[in-house]
């Protein structure tokens, strides 16, 4: 599936907890951002790992740059004029972008509790 001119989320699809925050983040983006599984999409993306989609989400740019975890969540949603001030924050603010990250990666271990079903880190 091939998007040219908008970004697209790679997304663990088997997650509940995933699932949920994407429902969430398409009404905010409104078509702005295209979101699919990577379990049915991975193949499109030659550049994106398995391992990578496992551990966060990954937002491939119409020009192929790919940002991952906190800044690919930012980013998705500054893309629709939402929340750019915590972009601009994660990008400029000494230590921001590091304490996104660091709370998306205890978020993401944890996210199986906290949906209730297996995650892609489980398999």
């Amino acid at each position: 599936m091939n998007h040219p001119n908008v970004p697209v989320m790679l997304y663990d699809g088997d997650c509940g907890f995933c699932q949920k925050w994407i429902k969430k983040w398409d009404k905010i983006t409104i078509g702005k951002v295209v979101y699919l599984p990577y379990q049915e999409h991975l193949g499109s993306y030659p550049q994106i790992t398995k391992k990578a989609c496992q551990e966060a989400v990954q937002l491939i740019m119409p020009d192929k740059t790919v940002y991952s975890g906190a800044h690919a969540a930012l980013k998705a949603l500054s893309l629709a004029g939402k929340y750019k001030i915590l972009l601009w924050k994660y990008e400029h603010i000494p230590l921001f972008g590091p304490f996104c990250e660091f709370v998306y990666r205890q978020i993401a271990r944890h996210r199986t509790n906290l949906s209730g079903k297996k995650c892609g880190l489980d398999q």
